[in-house]
């Protein structure tokens, strides 16, 4: 059987975003379950790289369903800087692969102030499990390639549902605001691939721009700041060039200035902000004739401009934006034949391993594609 790639996790992503919207409250049940019983109210998210940026897609969300605050922080700062949590608050540390050293050790500190470790994982069998009082799997079935794409989108989908799922059983939603919110996310699948089939046709148009790449900027606000997290962690990862992420004014106080014709800067388009993206975006064609747009407003057209039209609360537009630069990667990096890190970086991932030592005996180990 050939290796899978990013590009066939993509693929998949629709019919398991389907098939957990469809299964959402027994997907979620546990952890629902904890967060009533607890009688929390805020809640801290524990998680490093894609999870963290997967956590940031559905934290608004999050809040608008629940009436709470999440505080999202990484495993190393709430070790060794901030875990000072309230015993109102419901802590979740994260790993897709259950084998992450620094969120295992996040578990063992909250084990150690005395609050229950909770943790979400793709993998029940895997390291985390020791460290865990209770291991959920969030539902992205299996994903081998380092580059996760189907994990965030399947992370940031479970948040939703069990804050969807949690506020029915709080009584914060209603019988028919809790059908209309459901009826939104049943949207989510098909708009996903609708953006992937769009992608190609635009990928080509602009095939040079993306191809000679060598700075990318992705600038973003509210919801789809964890997007532009993840496009620029994604670009880094994988096109081997610096990918940066920038909330959209910030990137106007100051990351501006270092602009030139060969900087790319993504505008991914955002709610009530719209125009102002849209302005800030086109201002930025005055340097660079690589700035891009992603949108969904039919509105908006030209040069640079990414628009796949669709109707969607706002807070999950993330699951449908991700895809795009999820593609983006996954095409500048095999066009380039870029899979391959320097030999040094190599040697230092074995001295400073993020993963611990029985992750390279998992059946489900998650391998960087060649």
């Amino acid at each position: 059987m050939d290796k899978k790639t990013m590009l066939d996790y993509v693929s998949e992503t629709a019919a398991m975003m389907r098939e957990n919207i469809g299964n959402s409250r027994k997907l979620t049940a546990e952890l629902t379950s904890e967060y009533l019983d607890g009688d929390y109210k805020n809640i801290w998210i524990v998680a490093s790289g894609s999870s963290h940026n997967g956590a940031a897609c559905a934290k608004l969300f999050i809040q608008h369903c629940l009436g709470c605050q999440v505080k999202l922080i990484t495993p190393f700062q709430f070790v060794h800087a901030e875990h000072d949590v309230p015993d109102c608050d419901m802590v979740i540390a994260i790993s897709q692969s259950g084998y992450s050293k620094n969120t295992m050790e996040a578990l063992r500190v909250i084990r150690s102030i005395g609050r229950k470790a909770i943790a979400l994982t793709g993998d029940l069998k895997s390291d985390i499990k020791k460290d865990a009082d209770l291991l959920i799997d969030f539902g992205v079935g299996v994903e081998t390639v380092g580059y996760v794409t189907k994990g965030v989108n399947a992370l940031a989908l479970f948040l939703m549902l069990f804050s969807l799922e949690t506020a029915r059983e709080k009584h914060f939603l209603d019988k028919q605001g809790y059908e209309n919110l459901r009826k939104e996310l049943e949207k989510v699948p098909a708009i996903h691939q609708r953006v992937r089939e769009a992608f190609l046709p635009f990928f080509q148009k602009n095939i040079k721009a993306f191809t000679s790449m060598q700075i990318a900027y992705v600038c973003a606000c509210g919801a789809n700041i964890g997007t532009a997290m993840e496009g620029a962690l994604k670009i880094g990862e994988t096109v081997q060039i610096p990918g940066i992420c920038y909330e959209l004014e910030e990137y106007i106080h100051g990351p501006n200035l270092q602009l030139t014709p060969n900087y790319t800067v993504f505008f991914i388009d955002g709610g009530c902000a719209s125009e102002r993206v849209y302005e800030i975006f086109d201002c930025t064609k005055i340097v660079t004739d690589r700035a891009m747009l992603i949108t969904n407003k039919k509105k908006y057209e030209g040069e640079g401009v990414f628009c796949v039209p669709f109707e969607l609360q706002e807070d999950l537009t993330p699951l449908c934006f991700l895809p795009f630069f999820q593609m983006v990667s996954y095409e500048v990096t095999q066009r380039l034949h870029r899979w391959e890190k320097h030999p040094l970086q190599l040697v230092m991932k074995e001295i400073v391993a993020a993963k611990s030592v029985n992750y390279d005996k998992s059946p489900l180990r998650i391998d960087m594609p060649g």
